[in-house]
């Protein structure tokens, strides 16, 4: 760990406070505030999520030594704490350190070395590579969720959301160059490292939006995220429908807006024996839209479930991104999504009862 380059301040005091019933006075009005996470703490595997990544993320030959390494599970579970919380590297380090909570959901409580910005940047950067380790925690969480009860039920909805990035300031040239994988002329390499090539322009609504787009599966029943994929903001939803589509649902059903809208993806639905739910668009010069608007509104009463979830993420913070590439982007956007899965997983296990909870 880097020690930071400040001076020394009088703001905290040497020893800590030796009276207990302080500080166990404390931890009990804390529990009170923290009771999701530690619910999550309680449901969730951590370490089978480490396990995974190791298996589709091995650790760099560490054969001629150094320092020994953090260990994966606490690594996993500060970034699913960025996922949670939509914090960056510098503030998860920074909310470790002055959070109780935040150290014992990470395993950190009393460790005399805390992973900072730049070991949670590198485990990133190792995660993003190829897209392996946001996929297994997302898929190992997954797994976890059908083993609580929570199997796909209700049939498939699927949509997707835009989710912002930072603007690229570029002339129409330059943009031209960004978007064929070319550097613009002029450009330093060091411009040229801050800048987002993957992300894209979109009209929504008559409204401009830059950065890229999540395609997302959800069950009707527990509205959980089952299948994503991400994509710049400027590619079709229609087209990568097959892409999210899941093996098995209790209910042969897929529900979707106008978007999804085409032969060939009612084509793709046949061949997999699943229901037709896409709303239908009005054909050109058609005046009697009285049975398809009927139709539309029937199945929007229960697609629009898949709002609520993108809702969350809003609230979440999933609806923007900081990083400057695709992967590191897809990567962020899925832990949102499998943090997403995990307040649900508890809210749902809330609501059951007590019968629901582990042993």
């Amino acid at each position: 760990m880097i020690t930071p380059r400040i001076k020394p301040s009088s703001f905290f005091p040497e020893e800590a406070p030796d009276d207990l019933f302080l500080v166990r006075q404390r931890k009990a009005k804390l529990e009170g505030y923290v009771q999701t996470l530690a619910a999550m703490d309680k449901l969730i595997d951590f370490s089978a999520m480490a396990a995974a990544v190791d298996a589709a993320c091995p650790r760099a030959d560490r054969s001629k030594g150094g320092r020994p390494p953090y260990p994966t599970e606490a690594l996993v579970r500060m970034v699913f704490l960025q996922g949670l919380y939509n914090l960056s590297d510098e503030q998860c380090e920074h909310q470790i350190l002055d959070r109780l909570s935040f150290q014992r959901f990470c395993r950190l409580d009393g460790a005399l070395h805390i992973p900072d910005a730049r070991t949670l940047w590198a485990f990133r950067q190792r995660l993003a590579q190829g897209g392996l380790g946001g996929k297994a925690i997302f898929e190992t969480l997954s797994q976890q969720l059908q083993q609580h009860g929570l199997i796909p039920r209700g049939g498939q909805i699927v949509d997707a959301s835009i989710v912002q990035a930072p603007i690229t300031q570029a002339n129409a040239k330059e943009r031209e160059a960004l978007n064929r994988g070319d550097a613009p002329e002029g450009w330093s390499a060091k411009r040229l490292a801050h800048t987002d090539r993957d992300a894209r322009w979109t009209i929504k609504h008559g409204k401009a939006f830059y950065g890229y787009k999540l395609h997302g599966n959800v069950d009707a029943r527990y509205k959980l995220i089952r299948e994503l994929k991400i994509t710049p903001a400027n590619a079709d939803d229609g087209q990568q429908l097959p892409d999210v589509l899941q093996a098995a649902n209790t209910r042969d059903r897929l529900l979707a807006d106008r978007g999804y809208d085409s032969q060939s993806n009612r084509q793709v639905l046949q061949a997999r024996g699943l229901q037709d739910g896409i709303a239908r668009r009005a054909k050109p010069g058609q005046t009697a839209k009285v049975r398809l608007n009927q139709r539309n509104r029937t199945i929007n009463k229960t697609r629009a479930r898949v709002e609520h979830v993108f809702a969350s993420l809003a609230q979440q913070g999933g609806k923007c991104v900081r990083a400057m590439t695709l992967a590191r982007n897809a990567l962020a956007i899925t832990l949102q999504c499998a943090a997403y899965n995990a307040r649900r997983l508890v809210w749902l296990v809330k609501s059951a009862g007590p019968s629901a909870w582990p042993a």
